[in-house]
């Protein structure tokens, strides 16, 4: 194979053996460039894209840890009884109909409201939050054909 090559290759005057030698030297050039150099260039612009998605996520992580220090540090007056006491009590003063309300260990209390305005349920969220010193652990809600959430809210007391 290779004495036929050889043989070949000799048959070409230096002008074509010439042109071949540059035809072999640019597709290696292109070669190279489809098989290394661009997949180089794609594999760093992928990290550098999962770079800068990684530093904005640490950044609203840590911004998210300041809040959350702030809160726990800026404490609320004690509720002076049961949280699920506290809980009942203020959702009957804000008008909310609790389909259910249990006590849950370690300081949490679990209801469940079938119908309440948004405005009004979010507003008394943020009172229970600021003015009561409890945190939502979890609030799942849904809407109502009549415009109302029905909503799944878990409450713990700061500090627990």
């Amino acid at each position: 194979m290779i004495a036929g090559l050889s043989i070949w290759w000799q048959a070409r005057t230096r002008r074509e053996q010439g042109l071949l030698l540059i035809l072999a030297a640019l597709f290696a050039l292109v070669f190279a460039w489809l098989l290394v150099v661009r997949p180089l260039g794609d594999a760093l612009s992928s990290a550098r894209e999962r770079h800068n998605a990684a530093v904005i996520a640490l950044d609203e992580a840590r911004a998210r840890a300041v809040s959350i220090r702030r809160l726990e540090r800026d404490r609320p007056a004690p509720l002076g009884g049961p949280i699920e006491l506290a809980v009942g009590q203020s959702a009957a003063a804000a008008g909310f109909q609790l389909s259910r309300l249990q006590a849950e260990g370690g300081g949490k209390v679990d209801l469940a409201i079938e119908a309440a305005r948004p405005q009004a349920l979010f507003a008394w969220v943020g009172e229970m939050e600021k003015g009561r010193g409890l945190i939502v652990e979890r609030l799942v809600a849904s809407s109502n054909s009549d415009r109302t959430l029905s909503v799944q809210l878990t409450l713990r007391a700061r500090g627990r």
